[in-house]
């Protein structure tokens, strides 16, 4: 009897107090786009890449910053408020990346574009190396100007490629070659935090970086095997 008592009234108001939701077109926008946005931050925690997550979030800040306008709740409207050009420009800045990777996919001479963002311009005078064979490795390159080689072995950077990927995937982490200036050099630099975060941020970039270093590697063996 005591759990009917307490059942029955429950029931009778929430009856009513969807009748009344019901009878207010503005209230049926307000909690349609409440569950929408409630639905969307569930459908965001199975989502394992950043993208449509970030996306996901911006279509939930939206449905959440209605619900908190028609309702209404100040603080439901605030906060979705807030997030959204936050989401917003996180959204728009992987999505720009992920364009500049398919791009570069047709070609290993584009690699540069997408990750100049991200990388430091650094000076170096003509017979300074850059890094020595047995070195520590944390960063990658890229030769903006000038001449470079590898010293060691004789061969020519070409400038607007990326090089120094090996060694920081590698199981030692250090440097297998000598990189010499021939001339002065613009060498843009990024380190290997950042590296992974596009790593893990965006699929595209990984397998990227998959096909560079597959290439690196092939081409150091095909030059091993010349008599």
């Amino acid at each position: 009897m005591a759990w009917a008592e307490l059942i029955v009234p429950a029931l009778s108001g929430a009856v009513d107090y969807v009748v009344q939701i019901l009878h207010s077109p503005a209230q049926v926008v307000a909690y349609l786009c409440a569950a929408a946005g409630v639905g969307l931050v569930i459908l965001g925690a199975f989502v394992r890449t950043m993208m449509p997550l970030r996306w996901l979030a911006v279509g939930s800040n939206i449905g959440l910053a209605v619900f908190g306008a028609l309702h209404p709740s100040a603080i439901t409207f605030i906060i979705a408020v807030l997030l959204l050009p936050i989401n917003i420009y996180r959204a728009a800045e992987v999505t720009r990346l992920t364009r500049r990777v398919n791009r570069a996919e047709t070609s290993a001479d584009l690699a540069g574009l997408w990750l100049k963002p991200y990388m430091k311009a650094r000076e170096l005078k003509a017979g300074q190396t850059l890094f020595a064979k047995g070195d520590a490795a944390d960063r990658l390159f890229l030769l903006a100007h000038g001449q470079m080689e590898l010293a060691d072995i004789g061969q020519p950077l070409e400038a607007g490629r990326i090089f120094g990927e090996i060694a920081l995937f590698s199981p030692s982490r250090t440097r297998t070659h000598t990189a010499r200036c021939v001339t002065d050099c613009t060498v843009l630099e990024i380190h290997e935090t950042t590296v992974k975060q596009l790593y893990y941020q965006n699929s595209a970039f990984g397998f990227h970086l998959i096909a560079l270093l597959a290439g690196r590697l092939s081409a150091d063996v095909a030059r091993e095997r010349r008599p």
